[in-house]
């Protein structure tokens, strides 16, 4: 018999195999990919991430000048006062608490050209007054009365009696690309230019396809694939008037639809109940392209014709669409959430919500970058799957981070920054803080091969500053305890074995060290667990002297890891070295011959290179 509230043991399956290469798949892993937005000073440091972004509705009407934002569809249209009244007290707050983290910031500029208004006494306003515009079916009951959603109390269906008379000033001011800019000289005044501390990452508003929803107080048509293209090269180059080497990100798209149609031909359909896209009217007046090729396309025109790059990353959003976005933590909701990261990567993956397609969506970047802008980064600027205080959301989030760095993108940023005390906090450590030391999970991405991704997650990468390889495996079973055996190819270990672990018991903590045996090593993974092998290489490359070869060549063993790039390099007096060779060892030890020298004395050394 079961007691009440208290879960069955966890079974225990057949042990599975993972294959771990460290001389297949290599490539660099970007740490802009460990991104958050809106992380205190203290957040960045406990997470040790080197991004944080200022983004999301409420920035698309920030006026700097008056420091206030207005919240829009998400709190009842309200222009609301920050609390200090000197210009840019809030987005200057945000790049203070990334640089005293050590944090790259990343602020969004809006473009809509409306921007938040207060009354006297800095008093908040609002788009929709039910003194003004009638009752209303819904507002803001508690702290501002007045301030209605927007939707007339003639109808049941909320959709049908938007209030579209209201007055986009009654709450906002129209503003322009020179009232941005000024913005612009303002951060860069207070905290220097993007290559002298300064903000790096400019983004180019945000998720434009809704402004006709979310901002549509002030913005009731929806966006036009044109109206977006002039606003971003109008933006974008005031930016780069005022910092030539500031990164722009955009265009920030919210996602599926987004990504293929304009906001004004989604508002179209949904208008007209035709979901047929040869006869949507803005895709017909451009070709019938796809929203996101068309954009890049644009950019690379423009650069070709003006000699100058506007777009830098190519950034997009994505949330789950079945409800994983949110804090159900139900069986069906944890073994959805468990399989839909695959929508990230997997070009086998059937979207299981009412998208019914293939999104794949870093190869999907990947493809578009390369066939319509090649040379542009790619970068997701927002994402979250939910379940921050549960051990699944956190195996989710492990499962993201590990993705990220196998596919290989160049930037991402977490909506938003979970609390300190949850799971998810903890399952973002494990990459880059899991000792709470500062260190992390490896910087060079390798190949790593396992069972069913539902099930289980493997990652590995090596560390560049110490050989180590590392090994994430995420176990994201509900009920059962997962046997693994891992096999390391290529890779020479030279130490005991650490292992770090997060369960839901909710705490980062140091396993027994394990021992690699005949170039494996074994250990069974609790039931939705998080656990980072971290296994020591040999660091140090050294020379094994052969002897003078056919012809008076010098011949000798480089003995190191493989993987590993080294510079072999001589000197006649051991102050001044010259490399005389580079390369990646494809084994742990490489014959090499050099020609030999006529000097006197000649000093040979090893060397390892990042």
């Amino acid at each position: 018999m079961l007691q009440a509230g208290v879960l069955p043991p966890a079974s225990t399956n057949s042990s599975v195999s993972i294959v771990v290469d460290a001389l297949q798949n290599r490539h660099p892993i970007n740490p802009l990919i460990y991104g958050v937005a809106f992380a205190s000073s203290n957040e960045l440091v406990s997470l040790n991430t080197p991004l944080n972004r200022s983004g999301g509705n409420s920035e698309t009407r920030y006026n700097w000048q008056l420091n206030a934002h207005n919240r829009a569809a998400d709190w009842y249209f309200q222009s609301l006062e920050n609390e200090s009244d000197i210009p840019g007290a809030a987005a200057d707050a945000h790049v203070a608490n990334s640089r005293a983290a050590s944090a790259e910031a990343m602020v969004t500029v809006p473009m809509i050209g409306w921007v938040a208004r207060l009354g006297a006494n800095r008093a908040r306003l609002s788009s929709y007054s039910i003194a003004k515009y009638g009752p209303q079916t819904g507002s803001d009951w508690q702290w501002f009365p007045d301030a209605g959603n927007g939707i007339g109390t003639n109808t049941t269906t909320h959709t049908s009696w938007l209030i579209t008379t209201n007055n986009p000033n009654d709450a906002n001011v129209l503003t322009d690309s020179t009232f941005q800019q000024n913005w612009i000289r303002h951060l860069t005044n207070q905290w220097g230019t993007s290559t002298n501390g300064g903000v790096r990452f400019y983004c180019m508003d945000n998720e434009h396809t809704l402004w006709n929803s979310t901002h549509r107080d002030v913005h009731p048509v929806g966006t036009t694939m044109q109206e977006i293209r002039d606003k971003f090269f109008d933006y974008a180059a005031k930016v780069k008037e005022v910092d030539p080497n500031a990164l722009i990100v955009a265009p920030e798209e919210w996602g599926w639809p987004g990504y293929f149609y304009s906001g004004y031909d989604q508002q179209w359909s949904g208008a007209n109940n035709n979901y047929n896209p040869a006869q949507y009217p803005d895709r017909g007046t451009n070709g019938g392209w796809d929203y996101m090729p068309w954009f890049l396309d644009q950019a690379r025109r423009q650069a070709t014709n003006t000699n100058q790059r506007l777009l830098d990353y190519f950034t997009l959003h994505i949330y789950p669409q079945g409800g994983e976005f949110g804090n159900d933590t139900s069986t069906a909701m944890q073994l959805r959430r468990n399989r839909s990261t695959r929508c990230l990567w997997d070009t086998n993956y059937l979207d299981e919500t009412w998208i019914n397609s293939v999104v794949k969506l870093i190869p999907r970047m990947k493809g578009w970058v390369t066939n319509y802008y090649p040379g542009t980064k790619i970068g997701i600027t927002e994402y979250n799957w939910g379940a921050e205080d549960h051990i699944n959301g956190a195996t989710a989030q492990a499962d993201v981070y590990g993705i990220f760095g196998r596919e290989g993108i160049d930037l991402a940023t977490r909506w938003t920054t979970p609390a300190a005390s949850t799971p998810t906090f903890k399952a973002m450590q494990m990459y880059c803080n899991y000792d709470g030391n500062g260190s992390s999970f490896g910087d060079t991405s390798i190949s790593a091969g396992g069972p069913n991704p539902n099930d289980l997650s493997t990652f590995a990468a090596v560390r560049s500053s110490d050989a180590a390889l590392t090994v994430m495996v995420i176990n994201k079973q509900l009920g059962s305890n997962q046997p693994v055996n891992i096999t390391l190819n290529n890779f020479k270990p030279a130490g005991a074995v650490q292992v770090w672990r997060l369960t839901s018991a909710n705490a980062i903590t140091r396993q027994s060290d394990l021992s690699v045996s005949n170039g494996s090593l074994s250990n069974t993974l609790p039931a939705q667990s998080i656990t980072l092998f971290v296994i020591p290489g040999d660091a140090k490359p050294s020379l094994r002297l052969v002897g003078l070869g056919a012809g008076n060549s010098f011949d000798f063993w480089v003995d190191g890891q493989a993987g590993q790039r080294y510079a072999v390099q001589s000197s006649s007096n051991l102050l001044d070295w010259t490399s005389i060779q580079t390369n990646t060892l494809t084994t742990n030890s490489l014959w090499i011959t050099l020609p030999s020298i006529d000097d006197p004395e000649r000093f040979y050394r090893a060397k390892w290179l990042p």
